[in-house]
């Protein structure tokens, strides 16, 4: 349905109620049953009904501004992307909305309406879990310009990416190349749903012929340098140690590596460790981290090009298009041997 087609009245016909009653629903008036306000949001989801002020921004065009949703504004990857857009954006026109999900999905739908409520000509989004998405997708099928940062080619929705599967098996597979044959792996996505690069890990375990280990696999429950800190300290309480790590971004290899150093592990001879994102941080550790580059610079440019293409594109939004690049392996002092 295109751009602004879908009014209160319509919503009113489908329900049988009058269009002040779907109105004041439809702003949570507590002066209509919960039992039909939530009849009337069923029945405006099913028509992909967009708020007035929302259908009269897509057509005007007049606000200049782009929302910018995250999971985690503390991740050196996503602030680096962040400013990157926003200066891509300026010299476009555009202003930045910034707003955060803190990698939780309830409040991931709360800053998107938020962001929505500004009257935004296009959104751009880092989504808490990769395959729950329906909230989303209601604005694509909205005809509403929005963009992913990471993607699924089968999500029916535009995204401009890493291929996180490839970079995780690139890393996995160094690691082997190498002579690791008990890798083990640190990765809190999964519980989310955002299962690739754990699916790149085990692919290239199985490549070799190497039996995936459950137990080597560990939920750092967080993302920060200190839970890769415990992490490494888990799986190196497990009975068959792991000689080498994949972590799931850098920050949490930088805790593994930490853990190894005061431990007295020698890097790489005792431990190899690769992380992912190639953050600033990595090149200047106390033992320099090998990772997976993270080319900020191309999928910010790829993604604010996509996105503008949205916006100008009228009443019908194209096909949707994803965009996934092949990532690279940063060899550094952290795997350059094996002892």
């Amino acid at each position: 349905m295109g751009k602004g087609t879908v009014r209160l009245k319509d919503i009113a016909d489908r329900t049988g109620f009058s269009t002040n009653t779907v109105s004041l629903a439809l702003r949570d008036s507590p002066r209509i049953p919960a039992e039909t306000r939530e009849l009337i949001r069923q029945a405006a989801a099913s028509l992909n009904y967009l708020p007035n002020f929302i259908a009269k921004s897509l057509v005007s065009r007049e606000t200049k501004t782009i929302g910018l949703v995250l999971t985690d504004i503390t991740n050196p990857t996503l602030t680096h992307t962040a400013q990157a857009i926003e200066l891509a954006l300026a010299e476009r026109g555009y202003a930045t909305l910034f707003a955060t999900s803190n990698n939780k999905l309830s409040e991931e739908k709360k800053v998107l309406e938020l962001v929505r409520s500004r009257q935004v000509d296009g959104i751009l989004i880092y989504p808490t879990s990769h395959r729950q998405i329906d909230h989303i997708r209601a604005l694509r099928l909205a005809n509403y310009p929005v963009v992913m940062l990471v993607g699924d080619p089968d999500s029916g929705l535009d995204a401009v990416c890493v291929d996180e599967s490839r970079g995780a098996y690139k890393a996995t597979k160094h690691l082997i190349d190498i002579g690791h044959k008990r890798i083990g792996l640190i990765d809190g996505a999964n519980p989310l749903g955002n299962r690739e690069k754990r699916q790149g890990y085990v692919e290239a375990l199985n490549e070799a012929g190497l039996e995936f280990d459950p137990a080597l696999a560990v939920d750092p429950r967080g993302h920060s340098v200190i839970r890769g800190y415990l992490a490494m300290e888990a799986l190196m309480a497990t009975p068959a140690q792991p000689t080498a790590v994949f972590s799931a971004n850098d920050s949490l290899a930088l805790g593994a590596l930490r853990w190894c150093i005061k431990h007295k592990l020698t890097v790489p001879d005792d431990m190899a460790i690769i992380g992912f994102d190639n953050i600033e941080f990595a090149e200047h550790a106390v033992v320099p981290l090998s990772s997976v580059n993270y080319p900020v610079d191309i999928v910010t440019e790829l993604a604010v090009e996509r996105l503008m293409s949205l916006i100008t594109a009228g009443d019908e939004l194209p096909t949707p298009r994803v965009t996934q690049i092949d990532p690279e392996v940063i060899v550094r002092d952290s795997t350059l041997t094996k002892g």
